[in-house]
């Protein structure tokens, strides 16, 4: 079938699934393949339950008249997000990055969304078929689009790019992660400037982060830029940043000053703050509403989040974690003037080969700090050398077996791990 013969059935049906389980009526759903699952077999299931149509990749599933075969859904499901991103008017401001993305991305659209209908990437829906997804979710009556772009792998930003065609481009920064994936840091700095690449071939709107010397190094030579961070030519400078948990920012736009009060924790976050604005800036709203829609942000899905509990004060940061994203947590954490300050860390994942190494350069980092009790989580971290005073769990079982018999109370906790290490089940600290 032809991509736009498949495209006006979209149209009549323009609800897209790829979770049997989440059928809606009248949806399509797309019977992804990969190592681990086949969703051809439960193409039958997603009729059953109100599909139209099931796009299917194996002809021994096909339901006459219910089906529609393909020779791979994934490629097709990323066809179809192409077409119709051409098909419809709409702005869209491309955002990827090492850290800081997602946070980027929702303090863009929350300032967007202060004079435009503004449409964000939904939770983690940023890889290849996320975005895809995130792409067909866009209807008509969206002005702008905000698409964070997330890759683990050699040349996947581009590939995106090449899918959503954005019309304004901004890389948060560039540091280790995913090293797995890439291979080498030079592979992950080259995947990551496909945002720029894609930019500058469609002659699109750059926002340069000049607080990133990778980054700084890197792009030039283009004349569709605007600069935000340290230069003085930036169109949103930083002037001071005052840090006592929230986030206080002074900058300078323009020839005028500006005090920002967020409710974001740790200066790590001032990238991220500068170019919300800057993308505000370069689509015309008032300083006032960029400023206005900064203040009003409040981080949610343990980013950089402050939750209060009977027992204690929490910094929760363990959606995602890489040596760059840790460092310049614990170095804040640090530096709060703040008593009883407690760190409990665990395991970055997907780091490669040298993942011993990282993950003991943090515990030296740490070593250069004082904390009331340091805890280790993870079967790398407490693999590691550690001082006598640390204590250290392979899993967050033991952790949470030792925090029964050994109550913490009237401390500040930052955690901060990556997802996998499943920290968040570090029940004793965050329900208590």
């Amino acid at each position: 079938m032809e991509i736009q013969e498949l495209y006006n059935i979209f149209k009549k049906n323009p609800v897209i699934s790829t979770d049997s389980r989440k059928i809606t009526p009248n949806s399509l759903f797309f019977a992804l393949k990969g190592e681990n699952f086949d969703g051809n077999k439960f193409a039958q299931s997603a009729i059953n339950d109100g599909a139209a149509y099931a796009i299917i990749s194996d002809k021994n599933f096909e339901i006459d008249g219910k089906t529609i075969l393909v020779d791979n859904t994934l490629k097709t499901l990323q066809e179809l997000a192409k077409f119709h991103r051409k098909e419809i008017d709409i702005k869209i401001v491309g955002i990827t990055g090492t850290n800081g993305k997602t946070t980027t991305k929702e303090l863009v659209a929350k300032v967007l969304s202060k004079q435009f209908k503004t449409y964000a990437t939904q939770g983690n829906f940023n890889n290849h078929i996320g975005v895809p997804l995130t792409l067909l979710s866009l209807t008509n009556d969206i002005e702008v689009a905000v698409v964070e772009m997330g890759a683990n792998h050699f040349g996947e930003i581009a590939e995106l790019c090449e899918i959503s065609q954005p019309n304004i481009g901004l890389i948060t920064n560039i540091g280790k992660a995913h090293l797995e994936g890439f291979g080498s840091l030079e592979n992950l700095i080259n995947t990551k400037l496909g945002l720029f690449e894609a930019i500058k071939k469609s002659n699109g709107f750059f926002l340069l982060n000049t607080n990133d010397n990778i980054l700084t190094e890197r792009i030039n030579n283009y004349e569709n830029i605007a600069e935000y961070g340290k230069t003085n030519n930036s169109i949103v400078k930083i002037v001071e940043i005052f840090d006592n948990i929230f986030l206080k920012l002074k900058v300078k736009i323009c020839t005028k000053f500006y005090e920002i009060n967020t409710k974001l924790i740790g200066k790590y976050n001032t990238d991220n703050v500068l170019a919300a604005i800057a993308v505000g800036l370069v689509n015309n709203i008032s300083t006032d509403k960029i400023i206005e829609a900064i203040e009003e942000y409040e981080p949610s899905n343990n980013r950089s989040q402050l939750k209060k509990t009977d027992k204690n004060t929490l910094i929760l940061d363990m959606y995602n974690a890489n040596p760059t994203s840790m460092s310049l947590a614990i170095q804040n954490f640090a530096e709060l003037d703040l008593p009883n300050k407690v760190l409990i860390i665990g395991d970055m994942l997907e780091l490669g080969k040298n993942e011993k190494q990282d993950h003991q350069e943090i515990i030296e980092l740490i070593n250069n700090y004082k904390f009331k009790d340091v805890f280790l989580v993870g079967k790398i971290l407490s693999s590691c050398n550690y001082s006598a005073d640390y204590k250290a769990f392979e899993n967050v079982n033991l952790l949470n077996e030792y925090l029964q018999h050994n109550e913490i109370k009237d401390c500040t906790i930052l955690l901060k791990a990556s997802n996998g290490t499943g920290l968040k089940k570090c029940n004793l600290i965050i329900n208590n």
